[in-house]
């Protein structure tokens, strides 16, 4: 059997038997292709001509030089995290091949890339707050994108999960909406007083617009449609916005779903309950805000560090 038809098969498996959203399975096709179109550039064979059995413990290894090698777009070399996604792909599309009685390499012979701690892009309380203030409410686009940010900080949503939103997702009577996250689970957030006013006020401003999508594009010059706001709109948007508020820190829609999470627990939230809201499915990675937001062992350390030395 040939490879080609087969990644086909496995695509279309993982997007109808185990339920994965379309972005998923376009993700996962990238990564497995970027892995065969090597192997046939290693192998001196067309693409359209490999079988199972071309995928050797030899090529594999190449194949991980390869990736922690390759520069990127960026003109550094690719992240150890985001090779590890790669690498999960392969491995689970050998899973799939075995399942169907295939003969191939087992995947447990392609050890994960093993990543340093994550780096957590952090902004100030001083420079949350500028950030927030920073559109100008007194026309229609300061509106809507001063409540994408009041939103994002209320919620922690995703940015792929703020685009996705349509006029009736959110209850404005309860100020709680369920939002389908990675892997297609579903996950309750909650709205604040604050995100809730200028939500009311954008939907206000916007009376005569009957598109679904919650927030949509604005009509200009070039462009007279309005659309839904894509990923890399909202990415300008906060990038903007930062610039403005005159932080020099990289700031993306990211940034504040890590404030939402280093907020809620400063303020004394248990890690399980942030985990639940910001759809992690294990706690190891919510996890990752403790070493921000541990408040004990600051107060530990003042107490007893140093208390013999003179000054």
């Amino acid at each position: 059997m040939l490879l080609k038809p087969l990644l086909t098969d496995y695509l279309n498996f993982i997007e109808i038997e185990k339920n994965r959203s379309i972005n998923t399975r376009d993700n996962y096709e990238r990564y497995i292709l970027h892995f065969l179109r090597w192997l046939s550039s290693y192998l001196g064979k067309s693409y359209e001509t490999l079988i199972p059995k071309d995928i050797s413990y030899d090529a594999l290894r190449e194949y991980r030089l390869f990736l922690n090698r390759e520069i990127v777009d960026s003109g550094e070399q690719r992240k150890k995290n985001t090779q590890g996604y790669y690498i999960i792909a392969l491995r689970n599309f050998l899973k799939y091949l075995i399942r169907r009685d295939i003969d191939v390499i087992s995947p447990d012979k392609i050890d994960l890339p093993k990543a340093g701690d994550r780096e957590i892009n952090i902004i100030s309380e001083d420079e949350l707050m500028r950030l927030l203030e920073a559109p100008d409410i007194s026309d229609i686009r300061g509106i809507r994108d001063k409540a994408i940010l009041e939103l994002l900080f209320s919620t922690g949503l995703r940015v792929s999960e703020l685009c996705s939103l349509n006029l009736n997702s959110i209850n404005f009577q309860t100020g709680e909406f369920p939002v389908k996250g990675k892997g297609r689970k579903i996950r309750v957030v909650f709205l604040s007083d604050r995100a809730k006013k200028y939500l009311m006020d954008w939907l206000k401003a916007r009376k005569d617009i009957v598109d679904e999508p919650m927030f949509i594009s604005l009509p200009n010059i070039k462009n007279k449609k309005y659309t839904r706001l894509t990923t890399r709109s909202i990415e300008r948007i906060i990038k903007y916005y930062s610039t403005k508020a005159g932080i020099t820190k990289k700031v993306v829609p990211h940034t504040l779903r890590h404030c939402f999470a280093t907020d809620l627990l400063q303020n004394g939230a248990d890690l399980r309950s942030v985990q639940s809201m910001l759809g992690h499915s294990s706690v190891a990675t919510t996890q990752i805000y403790t070493h921000l937001t541990n408040k004990a062992l600051k107060e530990t350390y003042q107490k007893f560090h140093g208390k013999n030395i003179r000054h």
